[in-house]
């Protein structure tokens, strides 16, 4: 990838073409080596699941790259996916694999050396954002989780840009400095910032106007929706890793979701262990947020009445709100429901 770079210098502006170079270079973006075998692998099992598949893209951004800029550029019936099971829907898991096949890989262990230290280096930053961004829209109950996951992933993607155009000390901020810090420097030395770069090619990818406006806005002080629960994510998983983050940069990020400071400690306790069971699926949830409250009463053994006092409600209206949750979901009792509603990431 290193083509396109000017030596690390600013130029005072940069170059229609040497931006479009640095956009389809990153657009060209190689895969973790084992991430593509696992892909593939799946698309070829017959049994594979549709979640299973996801899971296995999302654990390369590369791969995400790939999938979502095919799925929404004319390669699918509809053109229109917002998260990468939607993609898959519209390309099939022959397409997948057909893209899978063809992205140039890295591998960190048999072939080591910079360029797959850099690649790899991205890889993790994302896929740990992105664990930490699907806790946050759980916890703070947000719509559109699969464009969340998409986001999160390719939130830092015009890191790899702003490096192409000015050198590899543009790929991550600099110690003691936080990210806050490291995007306002961007801005007085280069005349551009990541986020808005990130954006910039996610849009020339056909991506959803969400998820190019969370990547765009996951360092904005008044974010709000995914990209305040990117910036969350993305300060977590800074201040797990020992990097320069200010309590009030969290608590701005929290506060924008409504999550409370005590619940924020226990995200920051949580991670990165946070991750290893996900649940999360791309069909929309029926219920209301009522329903959903009032069934989360029920999954914690609680009875009508304490769910009632807790919620402001009547014992009739909890009761209402959960007969409707089983109409709605096809239960047949309070365990069933709880189960279907925890199984597709509702709860």
């Amino acid at each position: 990838m290193s083509q396109a770079r000017s030596n690390g210098t600013n130029d005072g502006g940069v170059g229609g073409h040497r931006l479009a170079t640095a956009f389809d270079v990153v657009s060209k973006l190689p895969a973790l080596a084992e991430a593509q075998r696992r892909v593939i692998g799946l698309c070829d099992r017959q049994a594979s699941s549709p979640g299973d598949i996801t899971d296995a893209i999302e654990s390369d951004a590369a791969l995400v790259i790939a999938v979502m800029k095919a799925a929404n550029n004319g390669n699918g019936p509809s053109g229109r996916a917002g998260g990468v099971r939607e993609a898959i829907e519209e390309l099939s898991p022959d397409g997948v694999r057909s893209l899978a096949s063809g992205l140039d890989t890295y591998d960190f262990l048999t072939r080591p050396g910079l360029v797959s230290e850099r690649f790899e280096r991205f890889r993790r930053h994302a896929v740990s954002v992105r664990i930490a961004s699907e806790r946050i829209g759980e916890v703070a109950r947000l719509p559109q989780r699969d464009e969340l996951a998409v986001a999160a992933l390719l939130h830092d993607v015009g890191r790899l840009v702003v490096a192409e155009l000015y050198g590899d000390e543009h790929l991550a901020t600099r110690p003691g400095e936080s990210p806050e810090e490291g995007v306002r420097r961007e801005r007085r030395e280069l005349g551009i910032d990541h986020a808005l770069v990130g954006a910039v090619l996610t849009r020339r990818w056909g991506l959803k106007a969400v998820v190019a406006t969370a990547v765009e806005r996951h360092h904005a002080a008044d974010a709000a929706g995914l990209a305040a629960a990117i910036r969350l994510g993305d300060l977590i998983v800074h201040h797990a890793s020992g990097d320069t983050v200010t309590t009030a940069a969290m608590r701005e990020a929290a506060a924008a979701l409504e999550i409370a400071d005590s619940t924020l400690s226990s995200l920051l306790f949580e991670f990165p262990a946070v991750g290893e069971k996900r649940r999360r699926s791309s069909e929309p949830c029926p219920l209301s947020m009522r329903e959903i409250d009032a069934l989360r009463g029920l999954s914690e053994g609680k009875v009508y009445k304490q769910i009632a006092h807790e919620l402001s409600l009547s014992v009739s209206t909890v009761r209402t709100h959960l007969h409707n949750v089983y109409r709605k979901i096809g239960a047949v009792d309070r365990a069933q429901a709880v189960l279907i509603a925890s199984d597709r990431g509702w709860l």
